[in-house]
């Protein structure tokens, strides 16, 4: 699982429940963790195999792919489900924002040696010029229209291509 900023909206609603004063509610104050997501869903689908959660700013959704790669390298593990989800802050909060805003929720199941592919590399350098697209936007134009992308990341470059077609 990877999410920028996770469940933002209900940590916000939280603290403005606080604020009021008033009773938090349980199952709201229970899902602001980053993981919380994950966890529900390893409930409703009896999943007793663990998971992870990776929130890396604005690179959140490439470091997921990178994690859920690095996850196929374990014993009986042909694939792994990476889920992304992002939306964009809450006011006030979104005069913060650093990057395009995008609400998205999206669920890849990375395959071992599969037959599609596509390559995620990092370059060192962060020139001018490039198209702001959000991450989701970018990896989901690459994937459907084979077109390679460069985006800007907090502290370098991804390339993201299509090796092979994918279904």
């Amino acid at each position: 699982f990877a999410s920028r900023d996770g469940e933002f909206g209900r940590t916000l609603s939280v603290l403005e429940t606080l604020d009021r004063p008033e009773i938090v509610s349980p199952s709201d104050f229970s899902l602001v963790v980053h993981h919380a997501l994950a966890g529900l869903l390893s409930i409703a689908r009896g999943n007793r195999a663990g998971h992870g959660a990776v929130a890396a700013g604005r690179d959140s959704l490439w470091y997921g792919l990178v994690e859920a790669v690095g996850c196929l390298t374990e014993p009986d593990e042909p694939s792994v489900l990476m889920v992304y989800h992002n939306e964009p802050l809450p006011p006030p909060y979104d005069q913060f924002e650093d990057s395009p805003g995008e609400t998205i929720a999206l669920a890849l199941e990375i395959v071992a040696n599969g037959e599609n592919t596509l390559r995620l590399r990092q370059a060192p350098a962060s020139p001018s010029g490039l198209e702001e697209l959000p991450p989701g936007e970018s990896l989901l134009r690459t994937m459907l229209t084979g077109a390679p992308t460069t985006i800007r990341g907090e502290r370098h470059l991804w390339q993201l291509e299509r090796v092979g077609a994918l279904d």
